[in-house]
C-alpha cells in the first residue's frame, strides 16, 4: 500500500502544519477550565438500566452506589448519570416535571447525597444532566402558563398570530389547556421549549421575544437555582442536554453563546471546579462559548456529526472493510483545538444512551474491539465509556419501545454482571425488566471476563491505568499524526508511538524516527517493526515505548 507522508503537530494549544519531521509542539494545560477535567475518564450510567436494588425491574441510585467499587476498579474516576428526576417518562426521562427533586423509582435526595459521598471516597466525581431546554408539560411551570395567558416562561404564539386555515408553525402543538393558541416543542411534543427568546425578529412570526424579555430572564434564573441545587448536594457539574437550542433562529449561536458564557461564569463564581460540558457536537463553536468540553456526536457541528461517524458509522474507519478514513475526524480535531486553544476540552464517545450505538453493533466483532479502545484511550481527548462498553455489551435489535425510546432500546438494555437470572441486574421476573436483557446465552458479563485476564475488561482497565500512569497519553500532551489512513499511528508525547489497524487486511507505515529500532511494546498484538517501518496484521494495534533506557 501507498504510505501517506502527511504528518502534523498538535498541542492542546496550537496546531502546526508541516512535514514529517516537524519539530515536536507540547502541549498547554487548560487554564480557563476545571484542570481535573483534563485527566478525566468519564462513565456514562443509565439508571434504569444499570443495577436494581428494590425488585421492579428498573435501576435505582442504590444500585448504582452498589456497583461504584467495580467502576473504582477499572479506573474511572468520573460518573455521568443521565436523568433521575421527576417525569412522565415520554422521552426516558428527559420530559423533567421537577428539576429539583427524583423520582421515587430511583429513591431519593438522601440517596444523591450518598452516591455523591460513596463516589468521592473511591475518587469519583458525580455529574448530572441538566436538560434546560425543555421541561415536561406536567411540570408546574408549564402548567401556570396554561392558566396565565401573559406568562412568557415558554414560547405560545396566540389564535390571531397563527395561519387563518388552522394549520400550525412548525415545532408548535396546539394548546392542551384552557390557554388558546399554541406553544413550541422540542424534541417530543411533550416537551415545550423553554423561552430563552430568539436572536432574530421576524414580521412572519410575531411570537417571537427577545432574549432580554421577563420570560428569558426568569428561565436563566430557575436553571441556575437548578444548578445551585444539585451542586450543594455534592455534584461536580452537568452535561448539559441539547446545549445548542436554547436561543431559537441564532445565526452562529452568537446568543445562544452569551447564555452560556453567563450560566458559566456564575457557576464559576459559585462554585469553583464545578464543570459544564455541553450535548453539542462543536467544540469549536461550544467549548469559546463558555463550556469545559463538548461530546463528538453523530449529529451536529461540522458535517452533522461527520468526525464521529466517520469513525464509528458511516463507512467508518473502525470497520473490517477497510473502506473509511481517519481524516475527516483527525482535522475536525485539529480545527476545534486550534479554536478552543487551553480553554476546554474534546471529548470522545464511542456509545451512549442516545444516538451513538454500541462499538459491538452486529457487524463489528470482538476481534475489532482492541484497536478501537487503543484509539480511544490515547488519542488526547476525554474519553467516555457507556456502561458495559468494557465487556463489548451489544445492541440488540428488535427490542420493543419504552418510555419514549423511539428505536434507542437496543443500546438500553440491562447491565450484565453475572450468571445470575437477568445477569444479575435484577430480581423482578424478566418481563417485568425495564428493557429485556440480550437473550445471547454467550452474552459477556463482568464476572466471566473478571476470571479472565485476556478478556476485554482487563486490557481497558490496563489502558486506563497506562493513561494514568502516563500524561503523555492524556489532554495535555501533544500529538503528531504520521498516517490517518491504515494503519492510524501517531506519536503522543513525543514517547508513546500508537498504531491501530482496525481492518481486516495487513497495512504498513513507515515512521521517520530512529527510536522506533528499540522500541519496547506496552500493549499490542500483530506489529511487527523492521527499522522505520511498521507492518501491522489485520485488526493489530500497539503502543510502543520510543524513550530509551
Amino acid at each position: 500500500m501507498a504510505v501517506s507522508r502527511r504528518s502534523f503537530v498538535l498541542g492542546t494549544g496550537a496546531a502546526l502544519a508541516g512535514a514529517a519531521l516537524a519539530p515536536y509542539a507540547p502541549a498547554m494545560a487548560a487554564p480557563g477550565s476545571p484542570s481535573w477535567l483534563a485527566d478525566a475518564v468519564l462513565y456514562q450510567v443509565y439508571p434504569q438500566s444499570f443495577q436494581d436494588t428494590d425488585g421492579d425491574g428498573i435501576g435505582d441510585l442504590a444500585g448504582i452506589i452498589d456497583r461504584l467499587d467495580h467502576l473504582r476498579w477499572l479506573g474511572v474516576d468520573t460518573l455521568w448519570v443521565n436523568p433521575v428526576f421527576p417525569s412522565p417518562f415520554t422521552d426516558g426521562g428527559y420530559d423533567i416535571a421537577d428539576y429539583v427533586r427524583v423520582h421515587p423509582r430511583y429513591g431519593d435526595e438522601e440517596d444523591v447525597s450518598r452516591l455523591v459521598d460513596a463516589a468521592r471516597r473511591r475518587g469519583i466525581r458525580v455529574l448530572f444532566d441538566l436538560v434546560a431546554g425543555h421541561s415536561s408539560d406536567q411540570h408546574p411551570w408549564f402548567l401556570h402558563s396554561l392558566q396565565d395567558f401573559t406568562d412568557d416562561r415558554y414560547i405560545w404564539a396566540t389564535p390571531d398570530q397563527l395561519p387563518a386555515d388552522g394549520t400550525l408553525p412548525e415545532q408548535f402543538v396546539a394548546s392542551p389547556g384552557p390557554r388558546p393558541g399554541a406553544f413550541r416543542m422540542n424534541y417530543y411534543a411533550t416537551q415545550p421549549a423553554l423561552n430563552y427568546g430568539y436572536a432574530r425578529m421576524h414580521p412572519d412570526e410575531p411570537w417571537r421575544g427577545p432574549v432580554d424579555a421577563e420570560g428569558p430572564r426568569a428561565n436563566r434564573a430557575a436553571m441556575r437555582s437548578v444548578m445551585d441545587h444539585w451542586l450543594r448536594l455534592g455534584v461536580s457539574g452537568f452535561r448539559c442536554d441539547m446545549a445548542a437550542t436554547l436561543v431559537k433562529d441564532d445565526p452562529g449561536w452568537v446568543e445562544t453563546g452569551k447564555l452560556w458564557g453567563e450560566l458559566r461564569s456564575w457557576v464559576g463564581r459559585r462554585h469553583p471546579g464545578a464543570v459544564l460540558i455541553s450535548e453539542w457536537g462543536d467544540p469549536a463553536t461550544s467549548v469559546p462559548a463558555g463550556f469545559d468540553g463538548d461530546f463528538y456526536l453523530p449529529v451536529n457541528g461540522p458535517g452533522d456529526g461527520a468526525p464521529w461517524r466517520s469513525l464509528w458509522r458511516d463507512n467508518p474507519y473502525f470497520d473490517a472493510s477497510g473502506g473509511g478514513t481517519a481524516k475527516t475526524f483527525v482535522d475536525a480535531w485539529a480545527d476545534a483545538t486550534k479554536a478552543i486553544g487551553g480553554d476546554g476540552h474534546t471529548i470522545m464517545p464511542i456509545a451512549n444512551h442516545d444516538s451513538a450505538t454500541r462499538l459491538n453493533n452486529g457487524v463489528r466483532t470482538p476481534e475489532q474491539f482492541p484497536a478501537a479502545w487503543t484509539f480511544l484511550l490515547t488519542w488526547p481527548t476525554v474519553p467516555t465509556i457507556y456502561y458495559g462498553e468494557e465487556i463489548g455489551m451489544r445492541a440488540v435489535d428488535g427490542l420493543p419501545d419504552v418510555e419514549g425510546s423511539a428505536g434507542r432500546q437496543d443500546n438500553r438494555t440491562p447491565m450484565q454482571w453475572n450468571s445470575l437470572p437477568n445477569a444479575g441486574f435484577s430480581t423482578a421476573a424478566a418481563d417485568q425488566l425495564y428493557v429485556p436483557i440480550d437473550p445471547d446465552p454467550n452474552r459477556p458479563t463482568v464476572e466471566a471476563q473478571l476470571r479472565d485476564p485476556g478478556s476485554l475488561l482487563h486490557f481497558v482497565r490496563r489502558l486506563l491505568a497506562l493513561r494514568k500512569r502516563h500524561p503523555e497519553l492524556g489532554t495535555r500532551s501533544g500529538v503528531r499524526v504520521f498516517h490517518d489512513g491504515y494503519p492510524l499511528t501517531y506519536l503522543r508525547g513525543d514517547r508513546f508511538l500508537v498504531t491501530v489497524n482496525p481492518r481486516r487486511d495487513p497495512a504498513t507505515v513507515a515512521v521517520p524516527d530512529g527510536r522506533l529500532r528499540h522500541a519496547r511494546e506496552v500493549e499490542g498484538n500483530g506489529v511487527r517493526v523492521e527499522g522505520e517501518t511498521l507492518t501491522v496484521d489485520g485488526f493489530g494495534y500497539a503502543i510502543l515505548d520510543l524513550a530509551r533506557r
